[in-house]
């Protein structure tokens, strides 16, 4: 199958184009740098130049492909509007190129925000609507198009999907706590996150392309939730630091912008998503990954 992948030199999507082309499908990735290019050619992949602004790269990408895997986002956190707005002008002109075609249209979402005191489920249905709403209201969107003949299906990411060479959230909060000399964790750490390993989240998507219905929501989370209290325990360990509860007040202070993130539960199960595909998750957990050195590069 031809498949048009956005973000496909990125964390999670060079690790799903290697998945795509393992399993014989023939890749075209979006690349907005020479770099970005090298790399996708690297792999055996094609390269169609452009990003997220140029419509009408994508809208030929999607044109030109039998399936369309869209995992890029500008992730800017100093303009969430902006970003959002991005986002879904980019469904947006996926979706109409893909209208009447009946051909996969595979988009990242997140587990987050889908619940509030329990784990969030494949049957919880987005709260997100409209352009000015979390990643523009991007994943119902989408679903929209089912109904103009679009197979789409979500990919909902848990909050970390870690691993070697992670940017992520994860390393994020390295840095945050190498640079305040303690591993801190928003009050009684209780909080949890659910996480994925990225070659299996990669495995999901591949898997999701050739056994997903239209109008499915996967969930790509290995691990239901990890207390944020452990999380910070483990970065404690792998650099060396003391770990210490940050109270609610001085969270954004120590945080910045991913305090209150770090600070809310974002569990989510998968047994749908497994039992769907077959997809059995076999990576190293979060911990692991930690306690094995796979975020030292940052140190």
């Amino acid at each position: 199958m031809r498949v048009f992948v956005t973000g496909a030199s990125g964390w999670i999507g060079s690790a799903v184009t290697d998945e795509l082309i393992a399993a014989g499908h023939e890749v075209t990735g979006l690349a907005r740098s020479d770099s970005s290019a090298a790399a996708l050619e690297s792999k055996g992949a094609r390269v169609r130049r452009g990003d997220l602004d140029d419509l009408d790269s994508l809208r030929l990408g999607a044109r030109d492909a039998e399936a369309v895997v869209h995992l890029a986002n500008k992730h800017d956190w100093s303009d969430p509007a902006g970003t959002a707005a991005a986002e879904r002008a980019a469904v947006q002109a996926i979706g109409e190129t893909l209208a009447g075609t009946g051909r996969p249209f595979l988009l990242a979402s997140g587990v987050a925000g889908l619940a509030q005191g329990r784990p969030a489920t494949e049957d919880d249905a987005s709260p997100f609507h409209g352009p000015g709403s979390s990643r523009g209201g991007s994943e119902n969107l989408a679903l929209e198009f089912v109904g103009r003949g679009v197979h789409s299906v979500s990919l909902r990411f848990a909050p970390t999907v870690h691993g070697t060479g992670d940017h992520g959230f994860i390393a994020i909060l390295a840095a945050i706590a190498r640079q305040k000399g303690v591993s801190g964790y928003p009050g009684d750490g209780a909080n949890r996150w659910a996480a994925v390993h990225v070659r299996d989240a990669a495995r999901l998507v591949a898997l999701g392309l050739d056994k997903a219905p239209a109008g499915a929501r996967l969930h790509a989370v290995a691990e239901e939730g990890v207390p944020v209290r452990v999380i910070a325990e483990a970065i404690g360990r792998a650099f060396g630091l003391p770990v210490a509860s940050i109270a609610p007040g001085d969270v954004p202070d120590h945080f910045g912008w991913i305090g209150a993130l770090f600070g809310t539960d974002f569990a989510a199960t998968s047994t749908a998503t497994q039992s769907l595909l077959g997809w059995t998750p076999t990576g190293p957990t979060l911990v692991e990954d930690l306690d094995a050195g796979a975020y030292a590069a940052g140190r």
